[in-house]
């Protein structure tokens, strides 16, 4: 009908429309494959597979339903994939527009009107896809003045109306999916809200009997108390009665034959027991008990305070959190690290939450789908911290819901990684305050500052734990570039170790020396560490020997020799005492020994590795971490001495590491290579 024509000088794409016979391709296009029943507009509504074939609704009603009971999928009858089942059934697969197409394009009679131009009746109006514009070929001279680009995508304006209809429908059918779904929804939500409201009124009864039941145990022990003091005052009241009638028998008694009685001794007498009678009769008209008694309640402030306690008694605890706009900040994650995800609440229009006790779940699963255990504190403000520590690298997913709903992006994706890189630097290679050539060892004293061996610059650094300087130590000790063994002894001082000047020097944490001594069987000094008992370990590379001196620098013992056997050094590179007065020597291997000198194991460190080990220390836990430059890392051991992992330092790496130190779950390590100090979490 409309040939593609350049129109003008823009060059645009007129897209032409076809007359296709309905015979020809009737059986190919036009009859559903399964039924070979016409499509329409009814039963045999063309509807289109995720698979790309057609089948009509009809057998795709009777296809489902010889599935079985409530079925998720079916076979694709043409291609035989599965297909999952939408929540609508049948009738929410998409129309196959292509189909709906032919059908239009193949009616012998078009029953559309197609929309003319209002100047030339006879000219069908066109409609540019590129500029979204309407317009008549005629009327504008035989050219199409785009806007943009020149290449324009031009079909007939009654195509684009068919088109951008049957778009319109499938549209407003997702529309009406998403509405009934959000209709299902809020009311299976007003369905919960009753049961919510049902189990409140349980919960509410049963709270409320049971105070009902405590009041009337307190009315029957009031009652019984009442009953048990009139029963007291009964007894009194009945034994002085009892009192009575003996005494009106006695009376009696005394009474019977007075007119027969003619000794006058005799009846004096009577008359003077008679006389003490009536004394006693006169105490026992006065009743021994009363019978006041009276309830109270306003004795004290009891009442009140039950007034008070009732109604504060039970609250009705809701949420006007909107789980879809609370939001969740995670943390980088890496193996054997503490991670740490802050949950933050809010209500529909976006305002913050200030209280707690939302049902938050949280489920984490690794790339294995193992569940990872987390732990959770409401912070009652409307902000919750859950926090873990995975052990295995890889993709984890982290669930996170209220209400049973998910939280804004969730669920969420998240890497971990086995690599642990530095959170903080100090230093580079030079000789300022800042600098460094060639540290070699760290320590920590009482006040929390850090004391770096900066062996080339013949000092040592003193830094806050924020890498900060602030002072230094020069010369004591350390001549010639020569101090490389630094140890921090019990009595909170210093020890420096100069292989050159073959010195052990004591200073002060400000630099006053306090004690030197040094010995004529040294040979190459380079490591020293001091025991709980202030006994001095120096190790000696030259002799591949550990001397042991008192306080003062007087020889008391030695360990080791040169060997492979365990007691044996080969390059003593550090030293160590633990908490549990231990001394470890490391070389290619970390042993253990007493402070009296004799082995008492070794740490497994695995198939044999190359190269030295630069440091040792224990942390808090009873962790080791011992740096290692043949791997250039810090490796991490449990305090049952097994292998836990490695800090590979993977963005910065480590060149030599020596030293190290520990602090609230950091590890300060110097790194000989690089001239500097890296701190890093490792827990």
């Amino acid at each position: 009908m409309f040939p593609i024509a350049e129109i003008g000088r823009m060059s645009s794409t007129l897209v032409e429309t076809v007359s296709i016979n309905y015979e020809d391709f009737n059986d190919s296009f036009l009859t559903c494959g399964t039924c070979l029943c016409m499509f329409d507009g009814q039963d045999h509504t063309p509807k289109l597979l995720p698979c790309s074939h057609t089948v009509c609704r009809s057998c795709l009603e009777h296809i489902i339903e010889a599935q079985g009971r409530n079925p998720t999928t079916f076979r694709c009858p043409i291609c035989r994939d599965t297909i999952t089942i939408p929540r609508g059934g049948p009738s929410s697969f998409p129309p196959s527009f292509i189909v709906n197409q032919l059908l239009d394009l193949m009616a012998r009679q078009r029953r559309d009107i197609i929309p003319k131009c209002s100047d030339h009746s006879q000219q069908e109006l066109m409609f540019c896809e590129t500029c979204d514009t309407v317009f008549c070929i005629d009327c504008t001279g035989g050219s199409h003045n785009g806007r943009g680009a020149s290449a324009h995508t031009v079909i007939p304006f009654s195509i684009a109306i068919k088109r951008m209809s049957e778009i319109l429908l499938y549209k407003a059918s997702l529309c009406m999916k998403n509405l009934n779904s959000a209709c299902e929804n809020v009311s299976k939500e007003m369905d919960r809200l009753d049961i919510s409201a049902e189990l409140c009124i349980e919960a509410i009864s049963k709270t409320f009997q049971d105070l009902m039941n405590i009041v009337d145990q307190r009315r029957h022990d009031v009652i019984t108390m009442v009953r048990n003091i009139r029963d007291d005052k009964k007894q009194i009241l009945k034994e002085q009665l009892d009192i009575i009638e003996l005494e009106k028998t006695k009376v009696q008694s005394d009474c019977q034959g007075l007119q027969h009685q003619v000794e006058v001794r005799n009846i004096t007498k009577r008359i003077s027991d008679l006389n003490e009678k009536l004394d006693i009769s006169s105490t026992l008209a006065e009743p021994r008990e009363n019978a006041y008694m009276k309830f109270e309640v306003k004795h004290n402030s009891a009442l009140k305070d039950l007034h008070n306690v009732l109604n504060n008694f039970g609250r009705i605890r809701i949420s006007t959190t909107f789980p879809a706009l609370c939001t969740a900040k995670l943390d980088p994650l890496g193996t054997h690290l503490k991670a740490t995800v802050t949950v933050t609440t809010v209500d529909y229009h976006g305002n913050p939450r200030t209280t707690g006790s939302d049902p938050v779940i949280v489920q984490l699963r690794n790339e294995q789908g193992k569940i990872v255990s987390t732990e959770m504190k409401d912070h009652d403000n409307g902000v919750y911290t859950i926090t873990f520590t995975p052990h295995t690298a890889g993709r984890h997913k982290l669930d996170i819901t209220i209400f049973d709903r998910p939280i804004r992006e969730g669920p969420f994706y998240v890497e971990v990684t086995s690599h642990k890189n530095p959170c903080a630097r100090f230093g580079r290679r030079g000789s300022g305050p800042n600098d460094f050539i060639q540290p070699i060892n760290i320590v920590l004293d009482v006040n929390q500052l850090l004391y770096v061996l900066d062996t080339g610059n013949s000092r040592i650094k003193i830094l806050d734990l924020q890498g900060n300087f602030i002072r230094q130590i020069e010369q004591h000790g350390l001549e010639q570039r020569g101090g490389t063994g630094l140890t921090l002894t019990p009595a909170n001082t210093l020890m420096v170790v100069n292989w050159r000047t073959k010195c052990v020097t004591e200073l002060t944490i400000d630099g006053i020396v306090i004690n030197k001594f040094t010995c004529s069987d040294f040979e190459e000094p380079v490591s020293l560490t001091v025991s709980k008992d202030g006994d001095v370990f120096v190790a000696d590379n030259g002799m591949n020997r550990v001397w042991v001196f008192n306080r003062q620098g007087k020889l008391i013992n030695t360990m080791g020799g040169k060997g492979d056997k365990d007691g044996q050094f080969r390059l003593i590179t550090s030293m160590y005492t633990t908490p549990n007065n231990e001394i470890i020597v490391v070389d290619n291997r970390i042993q253990v020994f007493s402070s009296a000198g004799k082995f008492l194991y070794r740490i497994s460190t695995g198939a044999p590795i190359r190269g030295q080990y630069g440091g040792i220390t224990v942390d808090r836990y009873g962790n080791y971490l011992a740096t290692h430059q043949g791997k250039s890392n810090v490796q991490v051991f449990s305090a049952n001495r097994e292998w836990v992992f490695d800090i590979d330092s993977h963005a910065d790496k480590l060149k030599r590491p020596s030293g190290l130190i520990t602090f609230n779950e950091h590890v300060y390590v110097v790194d000989l290579g690089n001239d500097c100090v890296k701190k890093y979490r490792y827990m």
